[in-house]
């Protein structure tokens, strides 16, 4: 089992068919393979890679990241996927926590790759490198070398480690092994009903597990079109849209809401079949607004980095506005309680996931590994409740809960309710310090343009419609949320600058 299996197929079989759209530049299947068959030969030639060596990928949407990705696994080793937004010292913790023996990146990156790492054997660079000693990808591509086979592996190897968002300390590295990266690309193909015929718009990052797995692997299991964009910016990717005729949309839910901002742009998106988000949570009202303006369901999936990613879907055939839907094909979920034991349908607890999408481990950090994976099951830290029909709802992080005067309050609640207001395109909801209640909700509001409304009117509004305890006792208007690459709102960077502005 080898997830290089997919561009193996795809090459026999459709070899001239689009795989990859970038910056108006096409390449088929059988030219994509070629060059994967180059670059794996070439690594193998200068660094006698090995099954499980890891290899970091510090690359932004382009088509050299995917050609790097399955060169790597087609040599059995492990593809490290490192966030363009890194800085030095966060580069050197990932390589030197993934034991990296080689790293593929870019000229715009190149100076935040460290000179020395004890592992690392050699830095390859797209572009005309500027350090001495860094390879210019363009060389290893251009070796005549004699194409290998694929290596052979089981479905427990290690496929991919991708690491977490490091919301709370550390970034820790998930660990996917095939089987885990087959089985979730074969469900998001069912469950999307993703074909040949299909032309993906991908601008969400690659290395993302979003991006990564149930866009760009997915694509080329189903020998369909990758529409590849370094970033979202709305006009190129609703010119691209129309102009390559994208059927399949992926985004975060950030994007649809900067969308229901812009007028007179159904034409462009008249080719989309299907749109999909997931990453952060969809507020309601944006779904809804969507689906009365254009017609189509924002189809929303569920899932964590640890599940490969994904877990739940809403959904094949009923579609539930407000739901993250049921597990996907071969996985299980349910809510359990503090103690592990399973708690009664609309009952809030943890959201815990088993299947073949759950991650091997935390790359070399067993003690974590047991905390999250217990029986079989990966506890998510995600609150949610399960209907009597077997849906699932998101209700929060647990780490983000508020305590005010002992009563739970969950942000998104209270999100939720900030965004039904006239002029408000964004909010997020953290608890801060307070003398009396221990904890006291405070929102961060992002206005839409051109529209104003005052703090107590907010506050008033959110007494109007929840308990008055879940109300925010104080509202910030601000310019952005700061969020990661993955459109998911940094609440711990909320948090953290209001102490700084109260200390």
């Amino acid at each position: 089992m080898n997830i290089f299996d997919s561009l193996e197929r795809a090459k026999t079989y459709t070899p001239q068919k689009e795989a990859l759209l970038f910056n108006g530049t096409s390449t088929c299947y059988l030219d994509l393979y070629q060059q994967v068959s180059q670059l794996s030969s070439a690594l193998k030639a200068r660094f006698k890679l090995e099954k499980g060596d890891r290899v970091g990928i510090f690359l932004p949407n382009i088509p050299e990241f995917v050609v790097s990705y399955f060169a790597v696994v087609q040599l059995g080793g492990i593809a490290v996927s490192l966030n363009v937004m890194l800085k030095r010292d966060e580069v050197a913790f990932i390589l030197k926590d993934s034991g990296a023996k080689v790293l593929i990146t870019a000229m715009p990156l190149l100076d935040q790759v460290p000179e020395t790492i004890p592992t690392l054997q050699g830095v390859v660079c797209v572009g005309e490198p500027s350090r001495p000693g860094v390879i210019p990808y363009q060389d290893l591509l251009s070796e005549s070398l004699s194409p290998l086979p694929k290596v052979s592996l089981e479905g427990d190897d290690g496929a991919a480690i991708l690491y977490t968002s490091g919301t709370t300390g550390k970034p820790k590295g998930v660990l996917l092994s095939h089987r885990n990266l087959v089985s979730n690309v074969y469900a998001t193909n069912h469950h999307t009903r993703m074909e040949p015929e299909d032309r993906l718009i991908c601008f969400v990052p690659l290395f993302h597990c979003f991006g990564q797995n149930f866009v760009m692997n997915a694509s080329v299991n189903a020998g369909a079109t990758l529409i590849l964009h370094e970033r979202f910016n709305p006009d190129e990717i609703l010119g691209s849209t129309k102009l390559n005729r994208a059927s399949m949309f992926f985004a975060v839910p950030t994007v649809y809401l900067r969308l229901l901002e812009l007028p007179d742009i159904e034409e462009q998106l008249a080719s989309v079949r299907y749109y999909f988000t997931a990453a952060a949570p969809m507020p309601v009202e944006v779904a809804d607004s969507w689906q009365q303006r254009f017609g189509q369901i924002i189809f929303e999936g569920y899932g964590l980095t640890e599940t490969s990613p994904f877990a739940s879907y809403n959904h094949d055939f009923s579609y539930r506005a407000g739901s993250i839907g049921i597990p996907i094909e071969n996985v299980e979920m349910k809510i359990v309680d503090e103690r592990g034991n399973d708690v009664l349908p609309g009952e809030v607890g943890e959201i815990a996931i088993k299947g073949p999408n759950v991650m091997t481990g935390y790359f070399h950090q067993p003690e974590e590994t047991a905390k999250a994976i217990r029986e079989g099951w990966f506890h998510s830290g995600d609150i949610g409740r399960m209907d009597e029909q077997g849906y699932f709802y998101l209700v929060d992080r647990a780490k983000d809960m508020i305590n005010v005067s002992g009563f739970k309050v969950w942000p998104r609640e209270v999100e939720e309710v900030l965004q039904e207001y006239p002029t408000v395109m964004e909010a997020a909801v953290v608890g801060v310090p307070d003398r009396t209640a221990g904890e006291a909700v405070k929102a961060f509001v992002v206005l839409k343009a051109n529209t104003t409304v005052q703090e107590q009117q907010l506050i008033d509004f959110c007494r109007d419609r929840i308990a008055v305890y879940k109300a925010p006792r104080t509202v910030e208007f601000v310019a952005a949320l700061p969020k990661n690459p993955a459109g998911k709102i940094l609440k711990r960077q909320l948090r953290e600058t209001d102490t700084q502005k109260n200390s």
